[in-house]
């Protein structure tokens, strides 16, 4: 392969396009990631690959694969790049202060409520920085979706990921009063699964555990009448009498203190749900993340709706 002069070439650029093209998967979503055109990140992999004389990616009709150089090419690129941007903050001073864009995906609920006055004064605080928050309550895909870290609620199901615990959200079991009245009078929890139900399809759907103070746990089963992904859309549902259910304890607060929802069976609750701060491994982490991490720390087991984790 014919070299080409290299004089005019940013090298750190031409190996930052290439970890994005092998991390997305495509041209395309590449140059969406980095903001600029297919026709550019073709043309930087063909700059990168003529200045180091080796095919580094095969391109058929459906798909991109590294050559064995390709291989060795990504994972010493993504040495290079972490050893650069770390000499880059020290001598230019950058290294204690936040700045470029994070991205961020928040659950959907918690991340439009509760979150948003710690981040809106976390931001007030570094004028150099800018924060893409993405609300959403499924399982990130850090590298397709180019997203920095994510707050999520529920264990992670990817050990190829740091996960740190950050905090707990208790739930309760509700419904509403119309709907109590409607059915005899609860003597014992086993009675909770012949009411009516509603789901929160991330935590539950047809099952849950509900445990007392002293430990003892009792399974229910149910077949309920309305499911739904959405924290807003069960309460909705509960609040209207489609049936019983299990939320996050903050949601509903306002609800039970109004006599709009109560609670049944107090002496049982369903498990607290962990929230963690997940993120990809990596040899060094920009100062953005570094105080992004330092923030929920702080901020997450003391926000309303939360409790600091309990360490089984």
């Amino acid at each position: 392969m014919k070299k080409i002069a290299s004089g005019s070439i940013d090298r750190i650029e031409l190996m930052q396009t290439f970890i994005r093209i092998v991390e997305s998967g495509t041209l395309s979503a590449a140059a969406a990631q980095l903001n600029t055109s297919q026709p550019t990140i073709s043309r930087r992999l063909q700059a990168l690959e003529q200045m180091l004389g080796q095919r580094l990616i095969l391109r058929t009709t459906h798909a991109l694969k590294l050559t064995d150089d390709g291989e060795r090419c990504y994972a010493q690129a993504q040495q290079l790049l972490a050893s650069w941007f770390a000499l880059e903050d020290a001598l230019t001073g950058a290294s204690d202060d936040p700045v470029g864009t994070l991205r961020v995906r928040a659950p959907h609920a918690f991340g439009q409520d509760q979150l948003m006055e710690p981040l809106m004064a976390w931001l007030a605080r570094h004028s150099r920085l800018t924060v893409e928050w993405m609300l959403n309550d499924r399982t990130p895909d850090f590298i397709a979706e180019n997203i920095d870290c994510a707050i999520q609620v529920g264990a992670p199901d990817d050990p190829a990921i740091v996960a740190t615990l950050l905090a707990e959200v208790p739930r309760v079991v509700v419904a509403s009063p119309e709907l109590m009245a409607a059915h005899p009078p609860l003597q014992h929890v086993s009675q909770l699964s012949s009411l009516p139900w509603v789901a929160l399809t991330s935590f539950y759907r047809t099952e849950l555990a509900l445990k007392n103070a002293t430990g003892e746990t009792h399974n229910l089963t149910f077949a309920p009448r309305f499911y739904s992904d959405s924290l807003y859309a069960v309460r909705k549902a509960a609040l209207s009498g489609m049936g019983i259910a299990a939320v996050s304890a903050w949601v509903v607060q306002e609800d039970l203190a109004a006599g709009r929802l109560v609670p049944l069976c107090p002496a049982w609750q369903p498990a607290a749900l962990p929230v963690w701060l997940t993120y990809p491994w990596a040899s060094y982490y920009p100062a953005r993340l570094r105080h992004f991490f330092t923030l929920m720390k702080s901020v997450m087991p003391h926000v309303a709706g939360a409790q600091p984790a309990l360490l089984e």
